[in-house]
C-alpha cells in the first residue's frame, strides 16, 4: 500500500493548513489510522487517530486546534490544523494501524 501525504508549506503563527493522505488501496479496513510528525531533531510522535466509526483522538498538543476526518469513499484521511504555532514544525505523515509509515509532507510555521 502506498501513502501520499501533501497539503504542507510554509505558513505564519495562527494560521492553518489542511493536510491529505491518499492511500493507493480502500481504507475501509483499516480501524484506525493516525498521523504522525517528525521535527528536525527529535523523534517522531504521535498526533492523532481516528477510527473506521470517525471516533478520534488526539495528542494534548494537538487537542482544540487539528481536526482529523477520514473519506473511506475517496481512501483519504485528512488532518485540518488551525492556531498553528512554530513547534508544530514538522514532516507529518499518515499511517494505519499495523502499515508502514508513507511519504510525509513538511509543515513549516514561522514566528
Amino acid at each position: 500500500v502506498q501513502l501520499q501525504a501533501s497539503g504542507g508549506g510554509l505558513v505564519q503563527a495562527g494560521g492553518s493548513l489542511r493536510l491529505s493522505c491518499v492511500v493507493s488501496r480502500s481504507i475501509v479496513s483499516f480501524n484506525i489510522i493516525s498521523w504522525y510528525r517528525q521535527a528536525p531533531g527529535k523523534q517522531r510522535e504521535w498526533v492523532a487517530s481516528i477510527t473506521n466509526t470517525g471516533n478520534s483522538n488526539y495528542a494534548d498538543s494537538a487537542k482544540g486546534r487539528f481536526t482529523i476526518s477520514r473519506d473511506n469513499a475517496k481512501n483519504t484521511v485528512e488532518l485540518q490544523m488551525n492556531s498553528l504555532k512554530p513547534e508544530d514544525t514538522a514532516v507529518y505523515y499518515c499511517k494505519p494501524l499495523n502499515m508502514p509509515y508513507g511519504q510525509g509532507t513538511l509543515v513549516t510555521v514561522s514566528s
